[in-house]
């Protein structure tokens, strides 16, 4: 690690999720290599990213040198391959290099019993995007309103990105007048996404019909929350169809069918009849999900929602399309291209997972351990929610919070102090040892790390 308190990173993959991550931690400051082995993706990386390439494969060791294992901090293998993500970690391990993250497919790497898992490999983090994309799906079913949910601290606090309706009783309110009419209500707006553009509100600014809005709350405040949005109850989902039978496919149904009837559609013959062997409850059918006929013989529009998760974002966003045609309530989209992420309102997308933000997330909040201790960001828009914890002596302690001149891209959202959950106001004085949910656009991050310092 540098005197600035920047890593030496190499990434092992330059695919949507590799792109990304390097893309954001170059652009903090980090000193970045890439090892990509497709000469067209490998191209990429050299004419949109300002980092160090080296074309070949994860699991050479003169490439590797090449990218200068030797001096690196961490390693992050991010292929689509598991067998590369676990040979690169191994071979950075024999380099000393300190840290290595990898991603993983097969869920037998997570469980604790497994012949090799995580500590056994000695890699330092294992990631399975499909398993957490499958739970985030799921949240997302259970909160209907919501484009995106984000929970801190066990879901005693969340995030909700919700859609702001026209008849929604704050359209064209100043965030002021909100915190003062509705002062019962324990929430916060941190960030509004109009026309592509992400930013941080401050009290004069307006709510507009279409805002995509987000707002930090108690758990239980968040039916109330969701009705300001103007969103009306909304009949619970019993019915639901997932399309694709892939990793995530198969998690989402075997993790629904227990409370729910559950339908899954999945185009191969043969991987059809192994998830039928594998779900006892859920309803396989072979076939193209992207089929009007099949769809009408299976009861699309009985059906309450409708998740598209293939591992094809295109076959993801036009089966989706073909639901909302056909009066699906609920659709839910497995998108991982940051480019489609603003045209899926328009074709009826009540909210999308982005399997490559899930891992870009957790690498995040592994690389920037320390006082930040969880990290998240949402697909699609420009800001992050971080939770960090003040140090003695820091900052952010010495006033209350409206005598600090904090980053003008930063908002304090929640606090959490022992047991007690509150939104903080101006004449709030944050403790060491608070846990505190701050939503920032990226590049004030470390402007406001040194607050909590």
């Amino acid at each position: 690690m540098n005197e600035d308190n920047s890593v030496y990173i190499i990434i092992i993959g330059a695919g949507e999720v590799g792109f990304n991550l390097a893309k954001q931690l170059s652009g903090e400051g980090h000193d970045v290599a890439m090892v990509e082995y497709d000469p067209a993706i490998y191209q990429r990386v050299q004419e949109n990213l300002d980092v160090s390439a080296v074309k070949g494969s994860g699991t050479s060791y003169t490439v590797l040198e090449q990218a200068g294992i030797k001096d690196a901090d961490l390693l992050v293998a991010v292929t689509t391959n598991d067998e590369v993500n676990l040979i690169a970690a191994q071979i950075a391990k024999q380099y000393k290099v300190k840290k290595t993250i990898a991603r993983v497919k097969n869920d037998e790497f997570l469980h604790e019993n497994a012949p090799l898992n995580a500590e056994k490999l000695n890699i330092d983090l294992i990631i399975h995007p499909e398993y957490e994309a499958a739970n985030a799906a799921i949240r997302l079913l259970h909160q209907t309103a919501a484009t995106d949910v984000i929970d801190f601290e066990n879901g005693q606090i969340s995030v909700l990105g919700i859609q702001v309706e026209d008849d929604s009783p704050i359209v064209y309110q100043k965030l002021s007048q909100l915190s003062a009419e509705y002062k019962d209500f324990v929430f916060r707006i941190v960030a509004i996404q109009r026309l592509e553009v992400t930013r941080i509100p401050k009290g004069d600014d307006e709510i507009w019909p279409g805002d995509r809005i987000f707002v930090i709350s108690k758990r239980e405040v968040v039916p109330q929350v969701v009705r300001l949005a103007g969103k009306h109850d909304q009949k619970k989902n019993e019915h639901i169809m997932v399309m694709g039978g892939g990793r995530t496919g198969f998690l989402l149904a075997k993790g629904l069918e227990k409370d729910h009837h559950v339908k899954l559609i999945e185009k191969n013959p043969v991987k059809s009849q192994e998830l039928a062997q594998k779900l006892s409850k859920t309803l396989v059918i072979q076939g193209d999900g992207r089929d009007l006929n099949l769809l009408a013989l299976e009861a699309i529009t009985d059906m309450d929602a409708f998740i598209a998760a293939t591992g094809d974002d295109e076959t993801n966003i036009i089966s989706s399309s073909i639901a909302h045609h056909l009066q699906v309530p609920r659709i839910i989209a497995m998108v991982d291209k940051a480019s489609y992420c603003t045209i899926l309102p328009t074709i009826g997308v009540n909210a999308f997972v982005s399997r490559q933000r899930i891992t870009v997330n957790a690498i995040l909040k592994f690389i920037r351990r320390g006082n930040i201790v969880n990290v998240a960001s949402m697909p699609g828009i420009a800001a992050e929610a971080i939770e960090l914890i003040p140090k003695n002596g820091s900052k952010i302690t010495k006033k209350p919070l409206a005598e600090i001149t904090f980053p003008a891209n930063a908002i304090v959202g929640a606090v959490m102090r022992g047991t007690e959950v509150f939104i903080p106001v101006g004449s709030t004085q944050l403790v060491a040892g608070d846990k505190v949910i701050v939503f920032t656009l990226p590049s004030s991050i470390k402007d406001v790390e040194k607050f909590f310092n």
